[in-house]
């Protein structure tokens, strides 16, 4: 398996009706990019819809703090790189930036917590261990990258 270092998404784009009356691309929307590019990034470890519908597992999001820099506005293309920071038998933490895809400014910064889940008993539950395997490859290749300054922040 070849790793990205940082895991870079698809170009996305600002859509139109994401933007709120303050003229602004609204703040729950970020989260809808980060998420669409956090799917892409775990389907590199095995987690995507087929592993869903295959096992009855997935992993839901404990925490999720974001971090607006830079204002972003209707039709801007953006890409979003996701960086494992650290994982455990049932959980794995990462930091998502995204860019600009043009300009190239860092536009938001995402910290999350995510923890996998066996849908069947309603409870947390171990990855298998080939997933758990690539999740632990991907967290070794980004353990050289920098670590953004938002990280951790309170």
């Amino acid at each position: 398996m070849t790793i990205p270092t940082p895991f870079k998404s698809s170009l996305f784009n600002v859509e139109d009706q994401w933007i709120d009356y303050n003229g602004h691309f609204n703040m729950a929307y970020y989260n809808v990019l980060f998420d669409r590019a956090g799917d892409e990034a775990f389907e590199l470890v095995g987690l995507g819809p087929k592993y869903v519908e295959d096992t009855n597992c997935s992993f839901f999001t404990l925490e999720a703090h974001v971090t607006y820099l830079q204002e972003l506005h209707a039709k801007d293309a953006v890409y979003v790189t996701t960086q494992f920071l650290a994982c455990d038998a049932k959980r794995v933490h990462y930091v998502q930036q995204m860019f600009h895809a043009d300009k190239g400014y860092l536009a938001c910064v995402t910290e999350n917590m995510v923890m996998h889940v066996d849908m069947t008993a309603k409870k947390s539950a171990p990855f298998p261990d080939a997933v758990a395997q690539r999740i632990a490859a991907v967290r070794s290749a980004h353990k050289m990258l920098p670590i953004p300054s938002q990280v951790g922040h309170k």
